[in-house]
């Protein structure tokens, strides 16, 4: 697919389609206004008619003649005071919608010059031009590597986006947000994968696939052996009932100044979860293919650093199980004792990615970060609590909580703060271990994230509990490339640090 920003006047500009948009309430961008005269007027007596209503995400779509485009599609953009990023992206989505089921080839897509609600940053034509990068790329996303028969090809080959210029700082944003959105595309790629397949040691080959294609990236991949040496047994507890040995996988991006402090990503990578001897119910078990979520995210986030080559050092930590029962599987009762050196007393094996993050979380601290962030298919518990919509957010550092919260509401890709008080910590007391690894139903999330915070003393850490926003279930079944977006984000709001 081939996508370049234009400045040129939509009427010396051929194509397929021309996109424009058209507010429900509130002044028709220049855009629209221009391609309303080439037209003669039509598209303002459509609207004055009710054919078209500018309800958010509302199509419509026009042959023409006598133009150098073919057809218009006309988008629906809400009232001008109502339009947020997320209303403004749900706008781009439903015309790339449209278009990618379409018979155009070359489409010429006018919204930029729609104008978003919010600050200076968050409503500039550069923030809108990342949005629709990314958009772009997400939603002509398709995954069929494992179907025999093919899907018919797109003839959709070209997308020109219309611009007021083609200066460095819009071609920089619109090609972060085509970046953001091939990161969410490949963590989408890797969490659709069948388990089968995607299993530690395929996951670690992704890692170093991805050092080979970008010698920005480097890659170590540490085996069981070597954790053990490490004294890592709460994450080998988890492969101990599998055939597939774990993997523990670093990846480095340094970008910017070598005393400069890294930023770390640790992803739970549990490639599949049977829950172990705790095992889960049959219903919907396929799903747990999507346990490495966090794991992909930080993949996918790695692809974009590399892709864009920000000045700012990350680091990508990714533990790396699979979680199945057998003579050898850990059993309710264990008690192991972690590379902090304090013991945990193991009562469900099915509470499984806390004892894998929490070596990885004692690992990183050799690098002597300046955050932490941890992404998890943790708890179901925050399905319950949140729904599908946001991601859980824990922190031991206020101004770290806050700024992730902000890159995700920049990004649309919202997340909500949860509690981290004392009073839940008791909740894990054991009468045999330092800890147990589960708290009981109440608050499960938290509780769960309470362990978490007991192997991040050390650092600014924050938690990331994505297991309502990784993936979808239903119809509409795969991953979601969550919560790549707001990572992208959180770290490039860095990068001037």
């Amino acid at each position: 697919m081939n996508f370049t920003l234009s400045s040129k006047p939509l009427a010396n500009t051929k194509a397929d389609c021309l996109v424009v948009a058209v507010p429900q309430k509130g002044d028709w961008p220049a855009s629209s206004q221009d391609a309303d005269s080439a037209l003669g007027g039509l598209l303002g007596r459509l609207f004055k008619a009710g054919d078209l209503s500018g309800k958010i995400g509302s199509t419509l779509l026009l042959p023409v003649t006598d133009q150098p485009w073919d057809r218009v599609l006309v988008v629906g953009t809400g009232a001008d005071k109502d339009r947020s990023a997320s209303q403004y992206r749900k706008a781009l989505t439903s015309a790339v919608g449209q278009l990618k089921t379409g018979p155009a080839k070359h489409v010429l897509m006018a919204l930029t010059d729609t104008p978003i609600t919010g600050n200076e940053r968050d409503s500039s034509e550069a923030a809108r031009l990342s949005l629709i990068g990314r958009t772009l790329e997400d939603q002509l996303y398709a995954f069929d590597h494992y179907k025999s028969e093919k899907a018919p090809a797109r003839k959709l080959s070209k997308v020109t986006v219309a611009a007021s210029a083609t200066v460095k700082l819009l071609k920089d944003a619109f090609n972060l947000g085509l970046a953001t959105g091939r990161g969410m595309n490949f963590t989408r790629d890797l969490g659709n994968t069948p388990p089968n397949i995607c299993h530690p040691t395929w996951l670690a080959g992704q890692a170093e696939q991805l050092a080979r294609d970008y010698d920005v990236i480097k890659t170590e991949i540490l085996d069981e052996k070597q954790m053990k040496k490490l004294g890592m047994n709460t994450l080998l507890a988890v492969s101990a009932g599998s055939s597939q040995p774990a993997r523990l996988i670093i990846m480095e991006y340094r970008g910017g100044k070598a005393k400069d402090k890294p930023h770390v990503l640790v992803g739970k990578g549990i490639t599949f979860d049977t829950g172990g001897i705790s095992l889960k119910p049959g219903e919907a078990m396929d799903e747990m293919k999507y346990d490495m979520g966090g794991s992909a995210a930080v993949f996918g986030a790695m692809k974009v650093l590399a892709e864009t080559k920000p000045e700012i050092n990350v680091v990508a930590v990714v533990a790396a199980a699979e979680n199945m029962p057998d003579g050898a599987a850990t059993r309710p009762g264990d008690i192991v004792t972690s590379m902090s050196g304090q013991t945990v007393e193991i009562l469900n094996t099915d509470a499984e990615g806390r004892l894998v993050l929490s070596d990885a979380l004692t690992y990183v601290k050799r690098f002597d970060p300046a955050t932490v962030v941890d992404l998890a298919t943790l708890t179901g518990a925050c399905i319950i609590a949140l729904g599908n919509h946001a991601t859980g957010l824990f922190s031991n550092d206020d101004a770290l909580a806050d700024q992730l919260l902000a890159a995700g509401e920049r990004a649309g890709d919202r997340a909500w703060r949860l509690p981290l008080w004392d009073e839940y910590q008791s909740q894990l007391d054991s009468n045999f271990a330092d800890m147990q690894n589960i708290g009981g139903r109440p608050a499960g999330s938290i509780t769960a994230a309470c362990f978490l915070s007991r192997f991040t003393r050390d650092y600014r850490w924050a938690h990331l509990d994505i297991a309502g926003t990784a993936w979808h279930s239903g119809k509409a079944k795969g991953s979601s490339g969550r919560p790549v977006p707001l990572l992208v984000d959180y770290l490039m709001s860095h990068v001037e640090d």
